[in-house]
Order: C-alpha cells, then sequence, then structure tokens
C-alpha cells in the first residue's frame, strides 16, 4: 500500500490550494505544467509553491484530512501551513 500525501500549494495570487496525492513532487509538476492534468483551478495562478506536505498513510486518512483543510477559512489555512494550528487527532 502506497503512503498517501496532503498537500497545499500557495499560489502566486497569495491563494491556497489543497489536494491529495502518493507522489508530491510529480503532483506538483503536473500542477505547475498547465496540462490536462492539472487542476482547473491553479491554471493562470503561478508561479507555485509547496507550502506543506505531510505524509497520512491510507487514502481515507488523505481525504478527511483534505475536507478538514479545505473547511478552514484562509487565516486559519495559514496558521497550519505554518504549524500553528494542528489538525484533528494530531499532537
Amino acid at each position: 500500500m502506497s503512503d498517501w500525501f496532503v498537500y497545499v500549494l500557495r499560489c502566486g495570487d497569495g491563494s491556497l490550494y489543497t489536494g491529495i496525492t502518493t507522489d508530491v513532487a510529480r503532483r506538483l509538476a503536473e500542477h505547475a505544467s498547465g496540462g490536462p492534468r492539472a487542476a482547473k483551478y491553479l491554471r493562470g495562478r503561478g508561479p507555485l509553491e509547496l507550502a506543506f506536505s505531510v505524509p497520512v498513510g491510507g487514502k481515507s486518512a488523505a481525504l478527511s484530512l483534505e475536507g478538514w483543510i479545505k473547511r478552514l477559512p484562509k487565516r486559519r489555512k495559514e496558521l497550519f501551513v505554518t504549524g500553528l494550528l494542528l489538525w484533528p487527532g494530531q499532537g
């Protein structure tokens, strides 16, 4: 079983994008290329910077954490990516 990762990208316009993958470097390259596998939200929002990534085990755990992050207001997402806000069950 592959480890799944949750990642947060900082876009050139200052917005944050959250996703899941089994290979963070590959996924970042796909997003940065703007090709067919890139998220539509990210097109035209470069340059992209990896702000946060963490291995979480299985896909279910990754989806759960991704959903939790996506529901946060931007101010709390900023605290999260800097390590000042812990996710449920951490710490």
